[in-house]
């Protein structure tokens, strides 16, 4: 099994539905034309009698995509529930037959997996799966296999069968205000916890997102020597939550955001400067006349994927695996993909305007008209998604520390 965890199935399941607080995200916004067939997908399987009920981010779980969805596919009705990862993970575990799939994070799976709450997807049932990046389907000899998203999705070491389909990946950095904060003091994971902006800094309220960006920054400072900043052991841990901290108490961070509309408004507002951020928020910001970029962290970037992870016992799995097709097929990833996310499949080339896809993916110079703030001769902040993928400090995993994690989290918030 690809997905190693040392964590016993009564524990997963018990860290599992405690919870965190992850994570809300844009609704994406853009038609979704489909490539394939309607009558090539109802013959595939007679979805046409099957029900498609997803959960997950609005990153994807959105009704413009489930609607073109069902209207090139055939299936029989969809729904779609937006819920933050620990939401619709506790849902899932406590035996709820509302959903029949999650479109999790690859962080997560574990908790599902080794409860047995997963229905793997066989490659074979996914006739766009031959064009994945291979950044799905190779180990990168820089870390171990499960502290990668290619050790995190495959139920098999023959690849023939996933836990997770992936729809979705980045590679996360730090929003700021030019105007106010230097590239060069920006392009650093110290600098959300730098002196220079307390009270105008910002932190995201997910444990397993804050606490790497600590280790990260603690490393640089000469303040800890982590090497896997995804997974620390109890002391790393410990360290990382005193300096946490001691930030809050001095006063650094203007808020701790959880809600993508919430950290738009305070880079907007100009409330914070600097924070840890998404892409696509950062081009909201943009969007409204704020100056706003996106880091180059020496360190570098923070990785992940969400994806379509099929729940055990679903009588719908013909839809779910035509819908993670669909994903697949090109068209659904122009909306992500000019949101400032990646595709993991090169389909998406195919579909998108090349000159659009030249500026997202290929570190290309924006043509045409203004969009969004982006004008013309401008381009992508970090450049290609080559160059980006080359400069990853770390993927999201599932700590083995989980449980002392969240212990150290509520002192955190409680500081």
């Amino acid at each position: 099994m690809s997905v190693k965890n040392q964590h016993s199935r009564r524990d997963v399941l018990s860290a599992a539905l405690k919870g965190t607080v992850a994570t809300t995200a844009l609704a994406l916004g853009g038609g979704t034309p489909f490539l394939n067939s309607r009558k090539a997908y109802a013959a595939a399987a007679d979805i046409s009698k099957q029900q498609l009920r997803t959960i997950g981010l609005s990153v994807t779980v959105q009704e413009r995509i489930l609607d073109e969805f069902r209207s090139k596919s055939g299936v029989g009705g969809t729904t779609g529930t937006a819920a933050t990862f620990p939401d619709a993970q506790t849902k899932i575990l406590s035996g709820s037959k509302d959903f029949d799939c999650w479109e999790t994070i690859g962080e997560r799976l574990p908790a599902v997996v080794m409860t047995n709450n997963v229905d793997p997807v066989a490659t074979s049932d996914l006739k766009n799966w031959g064009n994945i990046r291979d950044t799905f389907t190779k180990v990168d000899p820089k870390w171990e296999k499960r502290a990668q998203i290619t050790g995190q999705i495959w139920a098999d070491d023959a690849q023939t069968k996933l836990y997770m389909v992936p729809t979705v990946y980045n590679y996360d950095s730090i929003g700021y205000n030019p105007s106010v904060v230097s590239d060069e003091e920006a392009n650093t994971w110290t600098a959300i916890f730098d002196k220079k902006w307390k009270g105008r800094s910002g932190l995201n309220t997910d444990p397993l997102i804050a606490l790497g960006q600590a280790v990260l920054a603690m490393n640089s400072l000469g303040m800890s020597d982590v090497k896997n900043p995804g997974n620390p052991n109890q002391a790393e841990i410990d360290e990382a939550m005193k300096f946490l901290i001691s930030k809050k108490k001095e006063g650094q961070f203007r808020a701790l955001w959880g809600d993508f509309g919430e950290l738009v408004n305070l880079l907007a507002s100009g409330e914070m400067v600097v924070c840890d951020a998404w892409q696509p928020a950062v081009m909201a910001v943009k969007a409204q006349g704020t100056p706003c970029r996106y880091a180059v962290p020496k360190e570098g970037y923070r990785a992940w994927s969400i994806g379509i992870t099929p729940i055990a016992g679903t009588p719908n799995k013909g839809a779910v695996n035509a819908y993670a097709d669909y994903w697949l097929s090109g068209p659904p990833a122009i909306t992500v993909s000019e949101q400032g996310y990646y595709s993991p499949t090169t389909n998406v080339k195919d579909a998108m305007d090349p000159d659009r896809y030249a500026f997202w993916y290929e570190g290309a110079p924006w043509k045409g008209a203004p969009s969004r703030g982006i004008q013309e001769g401008d381009l992508r902040d970090g450049g290609s998604l080559a160059e980006r993928a080359s400069s990853v400090a770390y993927w999201h995993q599932w700590p083995d520390e989980y449980d002392h994690v969240i212990a150290k989290w509520d002192e955190f918030l409680n500081a």
